[in-house]
């Protein structure tokens, strides 16, 4: 079926039901920011393929609200869906819900999938709607009647990973999270999302693509820890291994059934990371108590164990990408080279290091324009052939065993103009001035961003998405709670936290800059003031210099970028061949 088809189909289901508009979000049941195959359902029903979006289906209306982020991403790939663009002015804003209210009246009846909602989210729609007397059915799949050849749940094994690597058993996070519901007067806890599974019990797979997680839920109360999961993912050993642990393990499917007879008296759950399905199985006898999971903030701080690996798997990533950036400004006038070829290329560098396991997202290699997309990701359709000339915007990361990156860098491939230099320059700036920051305990994201930003609106400039965010530990390369944006989200910025800072300014049609860095959260000494704490870069990857108009910088960012990439020599260098050190040394000599 054409989307046209799908759209026609699903119109006809909505007047069969009384249905007046249908809501499809971007999620799954365990509210994941990448899907697997099988909810991948906005891409199906519109060809939408980016990560954050909420369609609207009406009579004589079909409209797909997403970000900045996407914009031109998604004219393109709406073009005779019969979908069209609406633009949010607020970035995670349900403005779909205030638009149907302004649309529809008293009586007509809204409908989705609770499965693919957030607790949130339904009490969002919820809260707008149902003042104006228009009803809202969250149990409504209309997707599985037409969907055919829908792709069944991943069967991929799942495996443990070892104190060794994780530097906390699962017995102890279990522990920890009794201890929070005790405090919170819980009696119990169910864990939906599928890094908070993963980070408790200590178990990775292969259900989403870039993500090391495995499908499934966690029901946790003072007495019992039981893990729904498919059970061909998990072989006798590891059974037993979390049995010892304290697991029960019983079937994914089984969850539904289990919340349905909870007989304690309350149980704690994470309105963002819960669907609304599972909210809504919950008896009435039992008190619902909303907060976020415990394990989302335990697992935002990192551990001496996990840092000293992701210390030594910065270096490996480090390696990976001297030799790719030196294989591409050598190949780059062949005329050979694609973003297709050249995301595949850096995957094999990658590869090649000990622990790799996957990319941490699809890489995006942004050529000339389509570097001012900031979700770009080439296809057959709109690959760029490379020439040497213009700037190549790349951001990637990799998955590892002992860690997760995240990377941004751009280069010049030869021929910049002023105007690139000039913004490449200023986004530097950003860059050094965040990672550069001193700042009090207790301080937020919002204010990290700010920080980032001074030297980028001192200019007029600006860039339409976050500063940064929670990269996870061999699991998520997005990961909270902690985030650096604009928005006033209160969650203070805690020892051992690692968040990427990554500005940028885009000029649609001609070039995009970012440059990213992970920097790790440090305590600095205490004074008369309070205490105060500052960032370790982690990242290791030389800086272009090309690029770099020094009359706009101060001593200050000159000292930095020249300490910055003299490091990054003596990291890498003496894991290199001796012309990829001299290659490297001639990339970090100072300005």
């Amino acid at each position: 079926m054409t989307h046209l088809e799908r759209l026609k189909q699903i119109r006809q289901l909505m007047a069969k039901d009384g249905i007046a508009a249908y809501i499809i979000p971007s999620s799954d049941p365990h509210i994941s920011e990448y899907l697997p195959e099988r909810y991948k359902c906005i891409a199906w029903t519109s060809g939408f393929t980016g990560s954050a979006g909420t369609l609207v289906i009406t009579s004589d209306f079909a409209g797909l609200w997403t970000d900045a982020r996407y914009f031109v991403q998604a004219k393109e790939e709406l073009a005779d869906t019969g979908f069209e663009l609406v633009k949010l002015k607020v970035q995670g804003a349900a403005e779909y819900a205030e638009w149907i209210g302004e649309h529809l009246i008293k009586g007509d009846k809204v409908a989705f999938d609770g499965n693919l909602a957030s607790l949130l989210v339904a009490q969002t729609v919820k809260a707008i709607l149902e003042p104006l007397g228009i009803l809202v059915d969250g149990h409504v799949d209309l997707l599985s009647l037409i969907w055919k050849d829908r792709p069944e749940l991943p069967r991929a094994k799942a495996f443990l990973l070892d104190e060794k690597t994780t530097g906390q058993t699962t017995a102890s996070k279990i522990e920890g999270v009794r201890n929070v519901l005790a405090k919170s007067r819980a009696e119990a806890h169910l864990i939906s999302s599928l890094d908070d599974l993963a980070w408790v019990l200590n178990i990775r797979g292969q259900d989403v693509s870039c993500n090391p997680v495995v499908l499934g839920f966690v029901y946790i109360s003072a007495t019992e820890a039981i893990l729904f999961i498919e059970l061909s993912k998990l072989d006798g050993d590891m059974v037993r291994e979390l049995e010892i642990a304290g697991v029960t393990i019983r079937a994914y499917e089984n969850v539904f059934e289990f919340v349905k007879k909870l007989t304690v008296a309350s149980i704690l759950i994470d309105p963002k990371r819960t669907c609304f399905s599972i909210y809504d199985s919950i008896p009435s006898a039992v008190d619902i108590i909303e907060c976020i999971n415990p394990s989302t903030t335990f697992k935002a701080v990192k551990n001496a164990v996990e840092l000293n690996h992701i210390r030594e798997t910065m270096i490996s990533d480090g390696v990976a990408l001297t030799k790719f950036f030196k294989w591409l400004e050598e190949n780059v006038s062949s005329g050979t080279l694609s973003e297709v070829s050249i995301a595949e290329k850096l995957r094999e560098f990658r590869a090649a290091q000990i622990g790799f396991v996957d990319v941490s997202f699809d890489t995006i290699a942004g050529y000339l324009d389509h570097g001012a997309l900031p979700h770009y990701h080439a296809t057959d359709f709109s690959n760029y052939q490379l020439k040497p000339q213009g700037l190549l915007l790349v951001d990637s990361g990799g998955q590892y065993l002992t860690g997760t990156t995240d990377i941004t860098r751009v280069v010049s491939l030869g021929e910049v103009t002023q105007e690139e230099k000039d913004d490449y320059t200023i986004v530097l700036k950003g860059t050094i001035e965040g990672s550069n920051a001193i700042y009090p305990k207790g301080s937020k994201g919002y204010q990290i961003d700010a920080i980032t930003r001074r030297p980028i609106w001192a200019t007029l400039r600006n860039y339409g998405h976050g500063t940064g965010h929670g990269v996870g530990f061999f699991l998520n390369v997005h990961e909270g709670p902690q985030v650096f944006n604009p928005t006033n989200v209160d969650v203070a910025i805690e020892e051992g936290m690692i968040t990427s800072i990554e500005p940028g300014l885009y000029r649609e049609g001609k070039h995009g800059i970012r440059i990213e860095n992970l920097v790790l959260s440090k305590k600095m000494e205490s004074t008369i003031f309070g205490d105060f704490m500052d960032f370790e870069t982690l990242t290791i990857c030389y800086i272009d210099t090309d690029l770099v108009e020094p009359s706009l910088l101060d001593q200050v960012h000159i000292d930095w970028l020249n300490n910055y990439n003299q490091w990054v020599f003596d990291q890498l260098s003496p894991r290199l061949s001796e012309s990829e050190t001299s290659w490297l040394r001639g990339k970090t000599g100072a300005i």
